[in-house]
């Protein structure tokens, strides 16, 4: 075997930090005790609270602003020519592996070459993809992993993304589960909170497959495993925010003899920082530009420089809604770029028994431009301090920060509105007709006609 760590990448869909060892209300305890066992990043976040711009970053080092993946796969694609770490792992020797779900590109067609995988299999629940990959390494252990150079495989799941269950024998009741911190309690949201729960510990099951396969096998000493996911829950004022319940994301990672203490890190982390991490590690260090950078030195407790802020980003998302935020270890400040309703919910969340509760409250006002938020005062993000005396020069700061990362970039957004793809606009415009969407269009519209620019 090659002494260059194989790497594991548990990736699930719409988790946030939504796990036991985060202090969630819930038992997981395959994934707890793998933070335990490992070290765990507890101000990890992705760069855009939707799938495919977060599972992009996560891929490229890039802000989805910066590889092309502004929005979800149906109207948005990765630029041509951007590096994605499946293809540098393999041109670091590395052979490349797919179980499940991507949401990088398309599915079909030549995916598989386009995200730069050797092979893709496993479909259905987290279990079922689990026991996939599972069979596939106890193949590649028969001999004791001797025949084969350092593997990488990424493990994605549905789980727990939309719909929830409501009920069932594995769903919690509604008063059995505990509310989230940053919502009322209210009836709807703990039904949905109930199905949440189911969809978790359904993950931690596969999870839990996973770990077992590697421990029992050839590979156990030499096998980085890595439980993340794109973004936060599919919850109101979570999904597609630049909040902290959308942002902060899980970062789990345990490698036997090297990191293994179940330490706790504090440091801010970026989901642009996984993808050099990852290729120092495997001894090809990241030599083209890109926007992450490598946070090795801090897991292995050598040269590491913090980072005093980290960029988060809205463009689209079924509809327009751009948004802009820089957050530091204390302050967030976002900058709102269009119109829009006070917390957008999409689609998934707004059908829901908790977008439904929300609904007349966030949809009633409009999102003012800029939100401040004292993050240690204020940890739930609840009072805009914007035009409250005394915050003048951090505002000033704040906004700063965002028009620098902006101009640096050379984010479209500095020249007026971010133009809509061709996809999206078609993919738009037979959507408004769907019978799901009267309701929410009819209720946004008459507040709000101005809105019709997302169609543009």
């Amino acid at each position: 075997m090659s002494d260059r760590p194989n790497i594991v990448m548990i990736v699930a869909h719409d988790l946030g930090t939504y796990l036991g060892c985060y202090g969630a209300a819930i038992d997981t305890p395959n994934i707890d005790g793998i933070a335990a066992e490992g070290v765990r990043f507890s101000e990890h976040h992705c760069t855009a609270a939707q799938c495919s711009p977060a599972r992009g970053s996560l891929s490229t080092g890039l802000y989805p602003h910066n590889n092309g993946l502004v929005g979800l796969t149906w109207g948005w694609e990765l630029n041509e020519g951007i590096a994605t770490l499946p293809q540098l792992m393999r041109g670091a020797g590395y052979s490349t592996h797919l179980f499940g779900v991507q949401h990088e590109t398309l599915p079909g067609g030549d995916f598989a070459e386009r995200l730069g995988y050797d092979s893709v299999s496993g479909r259905g629940r987290a279990t079922d993809i689990a026991g996939d990959f599972a069979g596939w390494l106890g193949e590649r252990s028969a001999d004791g992993g001797r025949a084969h150079g350092p593997f990488f495989a990424s493990i994605g799941t549905s789980e727990p993304h939309r719909k929830y269950p409501l009920e069932g024998p594995d769903v919690d009741a509604p008063e059995d589960v505990e509310p989230l911190p940053w919502l009322p309690d209210r009836e709807g949201i703990r039904r949905d909170i109930g199905g949440l729960n189911a969809l978790v510990r359904r993950f931690d099951e596969g999870v839990g497959i996973v770990r077992e396969a590697i421990d029992s096998g050839a590979f156990a000493e030499n096998t980085l495993l890595i439980v993340t996911c794109d973004h936060g829950i599919a919850m109101p004022r979570a999904k597609c925010t630049c909040y902290d319940p959308g942002t902060n994301t899980a970062m789990i990672m345990r490698l036997p003899g090297r990191w293994d203490d179940g330490a706790v890190h504090d440091d801010l982390l970026s989901g642009v920082d996984l993808m050099p991490t990852l290729m120092e590690l495997a001894g090809a260090p990241v030599e083209h530009a890109i926007d992450g950078h490598s946070y090795l030195g801090l897991l292995d407790g050598a040269d590491y420089k913090p980072r005093e802020d980290l960029f988060t980003e809205m463009t689209y998302h079924g509809m327009y809604m751009p948004m802009r935020c820089v957050r530091t270890r204390t302050h967030k400040y976002i900058r709102n770029l269009a119109q829009m309703p006070l917390v957008v919910m999409p689609v998934d969340i707004y059908e829901g028994p908790a977008g439904r509760e929300m609904a007349d409250e966030y949809y009633s006002s409009p999102r003012p431009h800029e939100e401040l938020y004292d993050l240690q005062a204020d940890p739930l993000e609840q009072q805009n301090l914007v035009g409250e005396p005394g915050h003048e020069e951090l505002l000033c700061d704040l906004a700063n920060r965002v028009d620098a990362w902006m101009e640096e970039s050379g984010d479209l957004l500095l020249t007026g509105r971010w133009p809509a793809s061709e996809a999206h606009v078609a993919n738009m415009s037979q959507r408004l007709y769907e019978e799901r969407f009267a309701e929410w269009m009819q209720r946004t519209l008459r507040d709000w006609p101005e809105m019709l620019w997302f169609l543009e």
